[in-house]
């Protein structure tokens, strides 16, 4: 497993990840911007000191699973996984690339260290349903499985099929992260398709809900560990995430939700996240 690192580094490396996702989509030319910025505390949090795994060795049996079901934030799972060890660097500027193997939505058999191709929203949490009834059947093997979903992902029915099978069925080793950011493709969420009140719809489907700030990398840590504590009941952590983050730009911004950064763009959303909006002084352009 990658060394976990202080708070500090924590964030630091949450920044470099969005500055490589910024790279990314500049170089792709089209790609998703607000999801991915949004979630890369989260997903720092998870590889960097949450996720039980090897990049050395990503068949692990005993490893976690993380599932990314809004599969188009893509750009925020392959940087971290290219952060910490899985693949080099430098290969994220082969996004969406007529034959590379970071295509716009993850395919598990091009890229070591994928669970699952995802693309069709509302899918991940009926995939994690799945893992953790065989997981069950083996009960001398525990493995936790997170699967992170958008929130307007949540208007797909599907998802509401397998959170009341997983509560049924008491698959407490399913923990699901919502990315609440409030905006879908079409505009905000609560015009597009009301979700609120979120915490009681999934209560009422009998799960343990927590609500956490999702761009503070210790509340993700502390709220996982929370969930970790849980028996008999499937978890679901509400992130109150900013789409964008980091970019002023772009934050709160839907139209963000589904389009790229141009040279000038990129740019300036670099400097931005170099000097945490104006905060720091750099000597970088």
């Amino acid at each position: 497993m990658p060394n976990k690192l202080s708070l500090q580094d924590l964030e630091l490396k949450a920044t470099e990840i969005r500055e490589d996702i910024i790279r990314m989509l500049e170089a792709a030319g089209s790609g998703h911007s607000a999801g991915p910025l949004g979630l890369a505390d989260i997903f720092t949090a998870l590889y960097f000191d949450i996720l039980k795994h090897d990049p050395k060795n990503p068949s692990w049996d005993e490893r976690d699973i993380l599932l990314l079901s809004n599969g188009h934030c893509a750009p925020v799972l392959y940087a971290t996984m290219a952060e910490a060890g899985y693949f080099p660097v430098s290969e994220l500027l082969t996004l969406r690339k007529y034959g590379s193997r970071l295509q716009g939505h993850p395919e598990r058999t091009r890229l070591v260290g994928l669970e699952t191709t995802s693309g069709p929203l509302g899918s991940g949490l009926s995939q994690a349903c799945g893992m953790s009834l065989a997981m069950h059947m083996n009960k001398t093997q525990h493995r936790w499985i997170y699967v992170v979903m958008g929130d307007g992902e949540l208007n797909e029915g599907n998802v509401w099929e397998a959170a009341m099978l997983a509560s049924k069925y008491k698959l407490s080793n399913i923990i699901g992260i919502i990315d609440r950011n409030n905006i879908q493709i079409d505009g905000p969420t609560e015009t597009v398709m009301p979700l609120e009140d979120l915490r009681e719809k999934w209560e009422a489907f009998g799960w343990h809900v927590i609500e956490i700030d999702g761009n503070d990398i210790e509340a993700v840590i502390d709220a996982a560990a929370m969930a970790r504590a849980i028996v008999e009941k499937p978890i679901v952590i509400i992130a109150h995430n900013v789409p964008g983050m980091g970019v002023d730009f772009m934050e709160y911004d839907f139209h963000w939700h589904g389009i790229p950064p141009n040279h000038e763009q990129a740019k300036l959303a670099l400097k931005e996240l170099r000097t945490l909006q104006g905060k720091i002084e750099s000597e970088a352009d």
